[in-house]
């Protein structure tokens, strides 16, 4: 067994629903580069997160989530974020729906099964239209698309950081960020 850290890139979204399809759009971009460190998976887990569940749950050191989030920046706008992910299991139920998870209702089913979130970021982006209000769509609005190639570069930026410093390189990746 290699002595490596394992990281997780896992992108998430509905690619039927506009700007949802922003993580699997980076995480298919990102598989394109093929600049992925070797200890690195890159996985487009789209709306499955009973599937995102079981992953995990498979021992990752690091994950970085790729999704959009609205945190009322202009749309486009790149995160980066540490999900308090004790303040997710008090607060969103630990249930499964067959048809589709909401992540932080993933982080805390992962938690009520003894999963180790270790070291877990969220590269997110505003979204301009999330099409389950507006119809479907299935294309990024302009913002949201010219965000993809930056959103690149920062899950890359975020993994090298982990991977030469550890887990304290979040607070020089959130500086750069």
């Amino acid at each position: 067994m290699s002595s490596e850290p394992r990281v997780l890139v896992a992108g998430i979204g509905n690619v039927l629903f506009g700007d949802d399809g922003f993580g699997p759009a980076v995480a298919s971009a990102l598989l394109e580069r093929g600049v992925v460190p070797p200890q690195v998976t890159v996985a487009d887990f789209g709306i499955r997160g009973f599937d995102l569940t079981y992953a995990l749950l498979d021992g990752w050191e690091a994950v970085v989530l790729v999704d959009v989030t609205r945190r009322g920046g202009a749309p486009g706008t790149l995160y980066l974020v540490e999900p308090d992910t004790d303040a997710l299991a008090r607060s969103e139920p630990a249930t499964v729906d067959m048809h589709g998870m909401h992540p932080a209702r993933v982080l805390s089913l992962v938690r009520a099964m003894g999963g180790d979130l270790r070291w877990i970021r969220l590269v997110g982006c505003e979204p301009e239209t999330v099409g389950e209000v507006e119809g479907m769509e299935m294309k990024l609005s302009p913002p949201v698309a010219a965000a993809v190639e930056p959103a690149i570069d920062m899950v890359l930026e975020v993994v090298e950081a982990y991977l030469t410093r550890g887990p304290s390189a979040l607070e020089e990746a959130q500086r750069r960020a």
